[in-house]
């Protein structure tokens, strides 16, 4: 994922609520979403020339989450896997805390930099790699936003995302009002733009909560509701070059803490 927005509530009837875009290259192939076949357990999009994810959810009641992070002066390793992997592992690892503490403890620098987000529906975790440093912290309660710096990194995207989702919320539109904001491809101006050492014209094109472009643009859309009673719904709309429509898909599944 690229811009991800989400409010945090453990203990309430909706521990999570969460909308995100991703942003790739349209020519890097992709699964939409679904169980997967080798491990229905997982319900997601699917990258299929890496075999990982960028979002997903696992029935045992677990949700997980990579973004890139932005910054030219981070050089991926040699032979490092990809990070749509964190995904999976993280969905699937019997032992989280331990496994989340080694990759904080150094394990992280093996792959380029990025953002994981990991959930249960009570704790939620957010793990940092990027040039300096490698940062583990549990979520506090509350909305928060992610894209391609860290957590709650004022980019005017980011902003707009978290902005959009608590309206949709205050006002009962949830997901409809934030979908409409992720969905915005207005650019910024430029005094509002970060600098992440890309270039304006770079910094520019890449603003948008939505980017559209026949390269590369927003590839997907998901939003997910985690009900108190242990049930998750995630939906998921589909886009090609240009960011024509391609096609939505919900799934429903009820979680093995219920």
């Amino acid at each position: 994922m690229c811009l991800i927005a989400f409010d945090h509530r453990p203990g309430s009837d909706y521990p999570l609520r969460l909308v995100a875009n991703r942003d790739e290259f349209h020519a890097r192939p992709s699964a939409p979403l679904a169980a997967w076949d080798e491990a229905s357990a997982i319900v997601g999009g699917r990258d299929l020339e890496a075999g990982g994810t960028w979002l997903a959810v696992h029935r045992r009641g677990r949700v997980a989450a990579v973004t890139n992070v932005r910054d030219p002066r981070l050089n991926m390793p040699p032979g490092a896997p990809s990070r749509g992997e964190l995904v999976r592992e993280a969905l699937e690892h019997d032992d989280l805390t331990a496994w989340l503490d080694r990759l904080a403890g150094g394990a992280a620098r093996n792959y380029a930099g990025f953002n994981l987000l990991v959930g249960d529906g009570e704790t939620l975790w957010h793990l940092h790699r990027g040039l300096d440093d490698i940062r583990l912290r549990q979520v506090p309660p509350g909305l928060h936003g992610l894209s391609n710096a860290s957590l709650d990194t004022p980019w005017p995207k980011l902003i707009a995302a978290r902005q959009g989702l608590e309206a949709g919320l205050r006002h009962g539109r949830w997901p409809a009002e934030a979908l409409t904001v992720l969905g915005d491809a207005h650019l910024f101006d430029d005094d509002e733009l970060p600098e992440t050492g890309v270039g304006l014209e770079q910094e520019r094109r890449l603003s948008s909560c939505f980017i559209v472009g026949r390269d590369y643009g927003t590839r997907a859309t998901t939003w997910l509701t985690w009900h108190g009673d242990g049930r998750i719904e995630i939906g998921e709309r589909r886009f090609g070059p240009d960011g024509v429509p391609l096609g939505e898909k919900v799934e429903r599944l009820s979680t093995s803490q219920q």
